[in-house]
């Protein structure tokens, strides 16, 4: 239930789509003679727009969340990679009959990258389908066929592919990886990801290290720089928006350890 209810809020009150919808609602109640509300409305919804869009907005709801956790070698033996799901598109890819990486793909090339310098270490990839009516494609299977072109053996890859979220990714490989206390396992996920990802892990009682690749802002610097892309600007802000959403939603139904995890958890938690 909770699956279905945050895709459902998530899609009324991403940005992007709670500004356009609030623009087109001021132009129809215009058109209805509500001059007053409606030109309130255009006129919020039109500031909201150029703000996303061509300020460092995104950037600045990003960059707490990048920087949350670094990457933490390892100090010993590694004996996993966790990959999450997120970086490749199992629906066009079975369409066209190819492999095809996503925005997040930076997460499937270091996984290979982490596989080849850990080569005694199991690859454990984590995606099913986060759609909400299923075309019966996962993101596990494609996940499947992208490691075995990378010259990664089936018998080294374990496959999650009932997951819808990261809840979820946690829970189901806990159970079915059953990793020990003293083992190491690096999860690798987006920077802005990692913080709801790492709680949800903790949450299901596995305390990974964090790998944290796809970064979307080069640092600070970012936070004085005008955007000149808004599809660019506008998708920036719907990611960080997302992930802060994600993290109180989270909290609040227990399925992370703390409200904003950080490198080190909170005892009271």
């Amino acid at each position: 239930m909770f699956f279905y209810a945050a895709k459902l809020i998530w899609f009324l009150l991403q940005p992007s789509a709670a500004l356009l919808i609030a623009l087109a609602g001021g132009v129809l109640i215009i058109g209805l003679g509500g001059y007053r509300f409606g030109a309130v409305l255009v006129l919020l919804a039109t500031v909201g727009l150029l703000v996303a869009g061509f300020s460092p907005l995104g950037p600045a709801l990003l960059l707490p969340l990048e920087e949350r956790f670094q990457r933490v070698e390892p100090d010993g033996p590694v004996t996993g990679i966790l990959v999450l799901g997120g970086g490749i598109d199992q629906h066009v890819g079975e369409r066209r009959g190819t492999i095809e990486l996503t925005e997040a793909g930076d997460r499937m090339t270091e996984a290979v990258a982490l596989a080849r310098r850990f080569p005694e270490a199991r690859v454990v990839f984590s995606g099913g389908s986060a759609e909400i009516i299923s075309d019966g494609y996962t993101e596990g299977a494609a996940a499947r066929r992208f490691f075995r072109a990378m010259g990664l053996p089936d018998d080294r890859v374990t496959i999650e592919d009932a997951s819808r979220n990261t809840a979820e990714n946690a829970r189901f490989t806990a159970a079915l990886v059953g990793a020990r206390p003293d083992e190491r396992w690096l999860l690798v996920t987006s920077a802005f990801h990692m913080p709801r990802a790492m709680g949800s892990f903790r949450a299901a009682g596995w305390s990974p290290l964090p790998w944290p690749t796809d970064y979307r802002t080069r640092g600070s610097e970012d936070l004085y720089r005008p955007i000149w892309r808004p599809s660019l600007g506008l998708s920036l802000v719907d990611v960080a928006a997302k992930e802060w959403v994600g993290l109180l939603a989270y909290w609040l139904t227990g399925q992370t350890d703390a409200l904003f995890p950080g490198p080190f958890r909170d005892p009271g938690a």
